[in-house]
Order: structure tokens, then sequence, then C-alpha cells
């Protein structure tokens, strides 16, 4: 089963290819998505990372997380869920 991972603290300049060469040094990469920001159209400084299995991201966890990327070290783990946001009307109480 496929396993996201979060990538954070990203340089603002890189790109999805750069993230995929990187991360396919520790497995197969399956996906890169970087979400960009609604009102300026620019990278978050943050990415998610799918790989195949929960070893090729284990792997990817041990190689990258802390590694310094154009001065930033980076921050890897297994991506977390979402928690479900509530709707129009519904207030946090």
């Amino acid at each position: 089963m496929a396993t996201r991972l979060y990538v954070g603290n990203l340089p603002y300049s890189v790109s999805e290819g750069e993230l995929r060469r990187l991360f396919s040094q520790a497995g197969t990469v399956e996906s890169v998505t970087m979400p960009l920001d609604h009102q300026t159209g620019r990278p978050r400084g943050f990415a998610f990372v799918q790989m195949p299995n929960d070893q090729e991201a284990e792997t990817a966890i041990r190689m990258f997380n802390g590694y310094v990327l154009d001065g930033r070290p980076l921050r890897v783990n297994v991506a977390q869920e979402r928690e479900a946001r509530r709707g129009a009307g519904g207030r946090g109480w």
C-alpha cells in the first residue's frame, strides 16, 4: 500500500522535478504534490511525496529528515490525514 510523506521547510525555489529526483534516491516516487498559495501562486514551502510502500517511505524518512536543501533542513514524516472541516454553518464551540 502506498505511503504519503509530508516534506516541510522546503526552499521556495525547489521544483516538483527536483524533489522527485531527490526522493528517487530512496526508492520509487509515485507522485509529488506541491500546494500553491491561492493568492500568489507561489509554493507554500511544503510538499507531499507518495512512495509505493512503507519500506521505501521509511528509507526516505531516514535519508531526508534533517537533510539540508539550499540551506534549509527538511522535515520529512508520514503525512497525517486532515480532520474533516465543518460545514459553513458549523461552529467550533
